[in-house]
């Protein structure tokens, strides 16, 4: 039991810490988007990108709201293997969104971060959620 009493602040902090830089992110985000664009672009182009990654920011956002919501409610909180699962794959999210907005990535690498970091915890999150209430297993 000792373990997963110390993975339930980890994986908060973790979360916590992606659902910051994901905010930091949409608000600085206008120097990555033309980190992605050739030198000379459209206004078109810097909308489009724009539009990409704000769709993007918005997921996650959303996708963070529900695994909170998991998490709060303690459907999810203490289960060692979810745990695990969303304190790696959101301290690799608060790292490399990290590096992203200093370095300036491109826009595409979003997707991978988003991919392995956001939409997999959900899934798992949802398996989760689907295991305990719809079918009363722990």
């Amino acid at each position: 039991m000792a373990t997963v009493n110390g993975i339930v602040p980890a994986r908060f902090l973790t979360l916590i810490a992606h659902l910051i830089i994901t905010i930091n992110l949409y608000w600085t985000r206008r120097d990555n988007i033309e980190a992605c664009l050739p030198e000379t672009y459209t206004q078109d182009q810097y909308n489009q990108k724009d539009t990409e990654l704000l769709v993007g920011l918005s997921l996650t956002l959303a996708f963070a709201a529900v695994e909170l919501t998991g998490f709060f409610t303690g459907i999810s909180m203490f289960l060692p293997t979810v745990g695990m699962l969303s304190t790696a794959a959101h301290a690799s999210a608060a790292v490399s969104l990290s590096y992203f907005v200093f370095e300036q990535w491109e826009c595409n690498l979003y997707w991978w971060v988003f991919g392995f970091c956001s939409a997999f915890p959900l899934v798992v999150e949802i398996g989760a959620m689907i295991a305990i209430l719809g079918f009363k297993k722990t």
